[in-house]
């Protein structure tokens, strides 16, 4: 195993961006936290790709790039 958290489908809603990974977990962040996303169409959304071996996710429409691990460390800030 090469220790890469990957994703494999993404999801959103009104709220949450959901990112289902390799190994089953589901990471859900509030679209909130994504300003690009956030104003973006359903249309754009959806016109996603997974990069870098399934370790971000481009939105090539939008120039916007989401890490997984960068989503991980965001969640732990906005907890702590």
């Amino acid at each position: 195993m090469n220790g890469l958290i990957k994703a494999k489908e993404l999801h959103f809603d009104d709220e949450y961006l959901h990112v289902k990974l390799e190994d089953e977990r589901i990471i859900s962040t509030p679209m909130k936290w994504y300003k690009p996303l956030q104003e973006a169409t359903i249309s754009q959304l959806k016109n996603y790709k997974f990069i870098c071996m399934g370790t971000g996710i481009e939105w090539e429409e939008l120039d916007y790039h989401l890490s997984i691990e960068g989503m991980l460390e965001s969640s732990k800030e906005k907890v702590a």
